[in-house]
């Protein structure tokens, strides 16, 4: 049976992955995954101890994923230029890959964290767009949330189908991100109460 022979941990995770992005992340199973590769559900139990570990590798291999191509794209850019590539990378990733977007959201433990540092490269990212713009702390943690509120936002109404308006989508989008830096440049200072 090609079953035992193929399967390895990286197949299996990278197969739920896709059946993610397919069926939506909130309707990953063992019992689907297992059918995708035409074998029984326990065949997949050498790989992953059950749906909640499968869940949170596909969890992390979005993760390290999504971090990797927002990294990529900031290089060697700042203030509006890192804004822009940073929400194309981020907007990007969750359009075309639905499922895994979804699994970004999961909360991990943090030794999860300790063991996949590279996990909060989205963080450090996010910290050097923010002080581009001469943001420091407190503010760099008020315009981080403000960042993640707005582009995740817009991203779950998107993928949600929640912009029926006939105003073009690009072009909400495009002002939104203007709207955002001219916000992050003109940052308000000593508003902590």
């Amino acid at each position: 049976m090609m079953a035992r022979a193929g399967l390895t941990t990286e197949r299996v995770v990278a197969a739920a992955a896709d059946l993610a992005d397919t069926v939506g992340f909130e309707h990953l199973t063992i019992a689907a995954l297992a059918r995708g590769f035409g074998v029984k559900d326990a065949s997949l139990y050498a790989h992953v101890r059950g749906l909640s570990d499968l869940s949170t590798r596909v969890a992390i291999r979005s993760g390290l994923d999504l971090s990797e191509r927002i990294a990529d794209a900031l290089a060697g850019r700042a203030g509006r230029e890192a804004l822009l590539a940073f929400a194309h990378a981020y907007r990007g990733f969750a359009l075309a890959h639905p499922g895994r977007y979804a699994a970004t959201q999961l909360e991990l433990d943090p030794e999860v964290f300790d063991e996949h540092p590279a996990l909060r490269r989205n963080l450090t990212c996010t910290y050097a767009l923010l002080q581009g713009y001469g943001l420091s702390e407190p503010a760099l943690t008020d315009a981080g949330r403000v960042l993640r509120s707005t582009f995740h936002g817009f991203v779950t109404l998107e993928l949600a189908g929640g912009f029926r308006h006939s105003r073009d989508v690009e072009d909400t989008w495009a002002n939104a991100l203007e709207a955002l830096h001219v916000m992050l440049s003109n940052w308000p200072e000593g508003q902590d109460r």
